[in-house]
């Protein structure tokens, strides 16, 4: 399906038009207002996602049934076409956001960037163009191995653009820990770094590449490489390619690849402190509307705010809430390189500081930490922009 029949479909059709019962799903003002909201979800819960996935999402073919429920298994929005890249980036193309700061980047050393949601959609396509230039088709999978730079968001929704399923591994994860990963995955492509900044350090993510490969990921075939930190890296001949020189001659058009609803959007592996590391599937149409609904709901996104997830892409927070839950929401996402250091601190306060965060969202880790930094840090920066304080991954400690 081209570009051209896809924009045809959704500006004559315009599939869905908004139930008057959920357009003010976001802007609860009391709790007789949840109450009730929570009584349509309660008792008819196919009907109150039908309507989210209809208000919330664009799509290029309505389901035929919202939900297959087949214990342990469910379907959602069997046989819905969508693909959550458009969702993410194509659809704002056409409204005053095409011009908004999708992602602003800041780097450990203090360099930064800001991607406007026209300028992501034109890498993205930029890099899906390079991944079916390597070869990758609907269905391969990709390995990401990345540090907190917009190449990471950039491999993530190119993959989702043409069908290609990836698997991101924390870049704090050893040689061992991604061949394990690459291998389980059959992945026919890593996108890395030559290294990324943490805490005043370069992690030398392109070493470790290297060495998951020699230890063996036969399916492997080719190696894109961000260059980040720019040391000397080695670069094998007709395997390895620098993300940069193979950008400069890609199209910055290609034509999101319509997906069925439970198709597979990526694969996440469980840590694997308990065990060998499990992966875990999520499909494309349930997982956009979830992230969408709940980033949007839980943190009360505004078009004003600027969004800053702390996590690491390479967790289950990081593909949420900094890549697919605010771009599908036209947000704007912060993403940060670093992390407190000997050196600075008090840097998290900085970017809240100089770029005026407004939602800030981390984790009991984290916060535990700061607190053993001292309050003079955040007593000493600006911290009037924030409006919203959020945390997740554990019980908080009084």
């Amino acid at each position: 399906m081209s570009e051209s029949t896809i924009e045809s479909i959704l500006e004559e059709k315009r599939l869905f038009q908004p139930p008057e019962q959920f357009s003010q799903a976001a802007h609860i003002k009391s709790i007789d207002q949840y109450k009730e909201l929570y009584e349509k979800a309660r008792t008819d819960p196919e009907g109150f996602w039908a309507e989210l996935a209809e208000t919330e999402l664009d799509w290029f073919q309505k389901w035929d049934k919202v939900l297959d429920w087949q214990p342990p298994f469910a379907k959602w929005f069997v046989n819905g076409k969508i693909n959550i890249s458009y969702n993410c980036l194509d659809r704002h193309l056409t409204t005053w956001r095409r011009n908004k700061a999708a992602l602003i980047w800041e780097g450990e050393p203090g360099d930064s960037r800001t991607l406007t949601y026209a300028q992501l959609h034109r890498e993205v396509c930029q890099m899906a163009n390079v991944f079916k230039q390597l070869g990758v088709q609907k269905g391969d999978r990709v390995g990401i191995y990345m540090p907190m730079i917009p190449e990471a968001a950039i491999a993530m929704l190119a993959c989702a653009r043409i069908g290609a399923p990836h698997t991101v591994v924390f870049g704090g994860f050893s040689a061992d820990a991604l061949k394990n990963r690459l291998v389980d995955a059959s992945a026919k492509l890593v996108v890395t770094a030559d290294g990324g900044w943490r805490k005043d350090a370069i992690v030398p993510l392109k070493e470790q590449v290297d060495k998951a490969l020699t230890a063996g990921a036969p399916t492997v075939e080719n190696v894109l490489v961000v260059k980040r930190t720019a040391q000397e890296i080695h670069m094998e001949s007709g395997r390895d390619h620098w993300w940069h020189d193979l950008q400069k001659g890609a199209s910055g058009e290609c034509p999101a690849e319509p997906m069925d609803s439970e198709d597979m959007l990526f694969i996440l592996y469980t840590s694997g402190t308990t065990g060998k590391p499990k992966g875990v599937v999520h499909t494309t149409g349930g997982y956009n509307l979830y992230t969408h609904v709940t980033n949007k709901w839980a943190f009360d996104l505004q078009d004003t705010d600027v969004y800053w997830c702390t996590a690491d892409v390479g967790w289950i927070t990081g593909h949420s809430y900094i890549v697919y839950g605010p771009l599908s929401n036209g947000a704007t996402s912060l993403m940060y390189e670093g992390a407190p250091r000997a050196s600075n601190p008090g840097c998290l306060w900085d970017v809240v500081e100089k770029y005026g965060v407004t939602i800030f969202y981390t984790a009991p880790t984290a916060i535990r930490a700061l607190m053993k930094m001292g309050e003079e840090h955040p007593n000493s920066r600006n911290l009037t922009s924030l409006r919203l304080l959020g945390t997740v991954g554990e019980p908080i400690n009084p």
